[in-house]
């Protein structure tokens, strides 16, 4: 998924990189891509891929009440991890389930 966005920014002939440097969070993680120039209010975008398993227990009471639950949830959860770039960078998480549901993010 990485790589399919990676491909449409350049197709757009943004420059970016993947896994850019100096874009380290606490944890030594650092978001799976990032634009090389500004994408909007002076800021350069940066986003990171989940896929997370619409079936697996933990998510079938969340999916039993709201389709796309477990998107939502994963992109949230990406959005407080990378909270620190929200300094220098617009960040998108893009969260896809496996049974298909994106998160609001990532459409």
């Amino acid at each position: 998924m990485n790589d399919i966005i990676w491909r449409a920014v350049k197709r757009a002939q943004i420059p970016a990189v993947k896994e850019a440097a100096g874009l380290f969070i606490s944890d030594g993680k650092r978001p799976d891509g990032a634009t090389l120039i500004p994408w909007a209010k002076g800021k350069s975008m940066a986003w990171d891929v989940t896929v997370p398993d619409t079936f697996a227990e933990s998510h079938l009471s969340s999916n039993a009440t709201e389709q796309g639950a477990t998107a939502k949830q994963a992109a949230d959860n990406k959005t407080a991890k990378y909270q620190e770039l929200e300094k220098t960078h617009i960040f998108f998480p893009f969260a896809i389930e496996t049974a298909g549901a994106w998160s609001q993010q990532a459409i």
